[in-house]
């Protein structure tokens, strides 16, 4: 089954991960993303920006679009893993991630393709 671990954060996770120091949280995503891949596990993996971010929703037919990536959360959408694994695993894995002890990491699994609708 796929799964999406999506990776929130706010300012204070960003100051709590800077101290805990930048690179120990860069080695432990490099360590699951070389696991997961060695375990074709890994589908894909990014972070995301709120640089030129937009919220995009249709309204009496017309599109509203405004900037951020905001809507109405205090956390924003910071990155995300996508695995081919079982949920136990994708569960042990989120809880690896080290914006876990501070801010919530979702896991979701993906619906069938939209190419199968």
């Amino acid at each position: 089954m796929k799964y999406m671990l999506l990776i929130y954060g706010n300012t204070e996770t960003w100051d709590a991960l800077t101290a805990e120091g930048i690179e120990a949280v860069y080695a432990v995503h490099r360590e699951i993303l070389a696991e997961t891949r060695a375990r074709n596990e890994l589908l894909a993996a990014d972070g995301l920006t709120t640089d030129r971010a937009r919220v995009v929703q249709v309204k009496e037919g017309l599109p509203a679009v405004t900037d951020g990536p905001f809507t109405e959360a205090k956390e924003v959408l910071a990155g995300y893993y996508l695995l081919e694994c079982d949920l136990e695993r994708a569960t042990e894995l989120a809880a690896r991630l080290p914006e876990a002890k501070y801010s919530p990491v979702e896991v979701r699994a993906l619906t069938e393709p939209f190419e199968s609708l």
